[in-house]
């Protein structure tokens, strides 16, 4: 090799070795933006109860009122009806609104609570045991309880959600993709650290 060749060689690789020092190096690919797949609600069916409990509240109100013999006795009944409503249908629909489950390329969130309102976060690249139950209820009306243990005393369950067998084949496929990504990233971070750059300086 000729001297100059040299020079220029020797001259690229302290340019690069000042580009790694100030942090113009190249880096290991951006992992891919964070996507959500689905969005989880308990099965609807919860709310058959409520639903039939407002159809009959409000029958009964529209039969017997005005047909009572004392204008108090109207009173005291849409009292009752509105109580009724409020108790035995609007906070149902209300826990059944809150209650949320969202899956997304990078982790599971779980969201619950009415008055009082918890977040709870699992990572895939983690890694858990994902396992289906059901009752014959649940079989009847294609739902389940998709149990999620991560090594902790207690496990991340959600409840009652439709399709858990494919739930549960998401999270498997959701998991493995996210293990692969991170160990790709270590890979290529560990090949770009200065202890192995070629640019390296000794």
């Amino acid at each position: 090799m000729s001297t100059k060749a040299k020079q220029a060689a020797k001259a690229r690789q302290e340019q690069q070795s000042r580009q790694f020092r100030q942090g113009d190096a190249p880096y290991p690919e951006a992992p891919p933006a964070e996507q959500v797949v689905v969005r989880l609600r308990p099965h609807a069916r919860v709310l058959f109860w409520p639903t039939l409990l407002l159809f009959a509240v409000c029958g009964a109100t529209g039969y017997f009122f005005t047909n009572l013999p004392e204008p108090w006795q109207n009173t005291l009944l849409i009292w009752v009806a509105v109580v009724a409503v409020i108790v035995g249908c609007l906070l149902p629909l209300g826990f059944w609104l809150t209650h949320r489950y969202t899956i997304t390329t990078r982790r599971i969130i779980f969201r619950r609570g009415f008055f009082v309102r918890t977040r709870q976060e699992l990572v895939h690249s983690r890694g858990y045991d994902v396992s289906v139950r059901q009752n014959w209820l649940q079989s009847l009306w294609r739902s389940g309880t998709v149990r999620i243990d991560t090594g902790l005393e207690h496990p991340l369950l959600m409840k009652d959600v439709p399709n858990p067998e494919l739930v549960q084949q998401v999270l498997h496929e959701l998991m493995h993709s996210s293990r692969t990504v991170v160990t790709g990233a270590q890979r290529q971070q560990s090949s770009m650290s200065p202890d192995t750059a070629p640019w390296s300086p000794r």
